[in-house]
């Protein structure tokens, strides 16, 4: 499947413009015309997107997985403390694509399936076609534009990737299914596309994280090829590690023995990494395992369970791995130097358990094909170290996402981590300020402040997922999730880990930070009880 090409060199270009170029770039964006010289002096873009990964799995984060090329693109670059995304798939998918918060762009919830009803507005799941993407943006400016992986913004042919902007794309279009298949209990439902055309993977020799990179570098060189005089934008949406657990026995012999150690003694040698690579100090203790989790001593099924969390760092350590092809097809390309990349998890880890969907061949091994397993609340508490909750509620586990951003260009190397802030809305608007494409007003706003040396202006984030609510102003964060007696409040500053409740201490700040959620939540088209049948 791979392009086995000979890979050309091109020139390299300084990313140097002058105001006047600035000025001549801007005025371009509002015609869409752009010359030659003018699209090779702006960067290419890369967005990489992996799924339900936590906090501290890979390894300059904390993790014991192994990650060496997503740790070096960490030490060429930045890596933040605090960069949020919007807790769950579909919702942070749709913030990265239109820079508007969820419930703006018709999906608040989920995706809607075909044969739903649609419920107009915030909760319709699909795009709303009023708001555009990044990439039908700077298609508009001359970028070449490419989506690769997990879609989930829109079931239906008429909202897929090439009628939103996209020149290519392969991937799933739905949320999840096999790695090495199309499960044929869910045919009709979950199905893969290559461009418009439904995709039938071979029978054998196919893992999804491979076959995602391979279109990746035959995307990449397809530009170096014909457009090389032009930029490019890039989406590239792993679908590692969400489930089911998935990956080569050759990737999972790695871990087996190093996860007979348990859960516990795996957590407190994360936290105890993230002090050694400057991430924890005094404000982050390592918080309490939640009393629905035994400890390992009196876990039963011992073998079973670090199976489980052995194939799960196997997807990680695969997908790994598939980043570094594709960096080299960049540097052999010459396309390295002029690249924004941007690293990130759509939320946190999940506790899911999906034996419900009654889709695992109990007579397969776990990780191989006909298998379809979770690895469940106790190694996804393990894998947000050292925060609290999980994938869907909006403590900082399941909504705090490593972030690494790498342009070699222009992004000088920070050791340890940056303590700016940031969200995934925020995404959009820095790639077209990069494209030279003025602000647009939107809610999400540049992150290039992280390396120009600017300061970051004020921010106020909202969240509303499945009536998990939050409101982060400044350093205070306001928060109730469903399973939550009342509101919380705390000090992210100082308490990042969410510790310490302020609220009792005081209740002024709780009314209006309440009045302020309440307000933005009924500018964006919130439901208490979002009607329809989603995904």
């Amino acid at each position: 499947m791979r392009n086995r090409n000979k890979i050309l060199s091109v020139p390299r270009f300084s990313i140097l413009l002058s105001g006047a170029l600035i000025c001549l770039i801007q005025m371009a964006a509002t015609t869409g015309q752009f010359s030659v010289t003018q699209a090779a002096k702006r960067p290419n873009i890369l967005y990489i997107l992996v799924d339900d990964m936590g906090f501290s799995d890979i390894g300059c984060y904390g993790g014991e997985v192994n990650t060496p090329n997503i740790d070096q693109m960490a030490a060429n670059g930045i890596k933040l403390r605090s960069f949020y995304n919007n807790a769950r798939c579909c919702p942070t998918r749709a913030s990265l694509l239109t820079g508007q918060y969820p419930h703006t762009v018709g999906m608040g919830l989920m995706v809607t399936m075909p044969n739903a009803a649609i419920q107009p507005g915030s909760y319709q799941g699909f795009l709303d076609d009023r708001y555009p993407t990044i990439a039908e943006q700077l298609k508009k400016t001359g970028y070449h534009t490419y989506m690769l992986g997990k879609w989930h913004v829109g079931e239906r042919p008429q909202h897929w990737p090439l009628k939103r902007g996209f020149d290519n794309y392969f991937g799933l279009i739905s949320g999840a299914s096999s790695y090495y298949e199309i499960i044929p209990a869910e045919k009709g439902k979950r199905f893969m596309v290559l461009d418009d055309k439904e995709f039938t993977p071979p029978s054998d020799g196919f893992y999804v994280t491979d076959a995602f990179t391979d279109y990746a570098v035959q995307y990449l060189n397809k530009q170096k090829q014909e457009a090389a005089d032009k930029p490019f934008f890039m989406y590239l949406a792993y679908t590692a590690p969400h489930f089911p657990l998935h990956a080569y026995e050759s990737d999972i012999a790695k871990y087996e023995k190093l996860y007979a150690q348990g859960w516990d003694v795996t957590r407190s040698k994360r936290y105890q990494k993230m002090k050694q690579l400057g991430f924890i100090d005094k404000r982050y203790p390592l918080t309490p395992r939640p009393k629905d989790i035994p400890d390992w001593e009196s876990a039963t099924d011992k073998d079973r369970w670090i199976r489980k969390m052995a194939v799960y760092a196997a997807m990680i350590d695969r997908m790994d791995q598939n980043i570094g092809r594709l960096i080299k097809t960049l540097k052999a390309n010459g396309q390295y130097e002029n690249t924004l990349i941007v690293f990130m998890s759509d939320n946190g880890s999940s506790n899911e358990n999906m034996e419900s969907r009654k889709l695992n061949d109990p007579t397969k091994k776990i990780g191989d094909k006909g298998s379809y397993v979770t690895y469940d609340t106790p190694w996804a508490n393990v894998s947000n170290t050292p925060f609290r909750k999980y994938k869907r509620f909006l403590h900082e586990g399941g909504m705090i996402t490593p972030c690494i951003m790498q342009w070699p260009r222009t992004i000088q190397p920070k050791a340890g981590f940056v303590d700016g802030i940031g969200h995934v809305m925020d995404l959009l608007p820095t790639g077209l300020e990069l494209a030279g494409i003025p602000d647009n007003a939107l809610p999400g706003k540049s992150l290039s402040y992280l390396w120009n040396g600017k300061k970051a202006e004020p921010r106020t984030y909202c969240w509303e997922h499945e009536g998990n609510k939050a409101i982060r102003k400044a350093d205070c964060k306001l928060e109730k999730d469903t399973e939550d007696a009342d509101w919380e409040l705390y000090n992210i500053k100082t308490d990042p880990c969410e510790m310490n409740n302020l609220a009792q201490k005081q209740p002024q700040l709780v009314v209006e930070l309440r009045a302020e959620y309440d307000a933005w939540a009924q500018k964006v088209g919130v439901r208490e009880r979002p009607a329809g049948k989603t995904e």
